[in-house]
């Protein structure tokens, strides 16, 4: 990657607090999710970074805008939206860092 190629990067921290209970079945779909987005196009980073059985954060880095807009679009996510719908006690926080 060059240097303008890594000014334009998206760094994202997805947080998830699961439901009492819940953290196994969140963290396995995250788990399948991971998998299926790291070889979406763009991808440079999607990963667990903190787990525990109040948070899970999931650390994201894109190439360009374009291609977070895409996976925003893509099944994975989509997927993995509907699995977190009744599993998550707060809403998903994703914020640029």
């Amino acid at each position: 990657m060059t240097e303008a190629d890594a000014n334009n990067a998206i760094d994202l921290r997805a947080t998830m607090v699961p439901n009492p209970g819940e953290h196994t079945r969140v963290k396995l779909a995250l788990d399948i999710a991971v998998e299926q987005v790291l070889t979406e196009p763009g991808c440079l980073r999607y990963e667990i970074i903190k787990d525990s059985e109040e948070e899970i954060v999931l650390a994201e880095r894109w190439a360009s805008q374009e291609d977070l807009d895409r996976h925003a679009r893509g099944p994975a996510l989509q997927d993995l939206r509907e699995s977190l719908s009744a599993l998550l006690a707060e809403p998903l926080k994703v914020e640029q860092v």
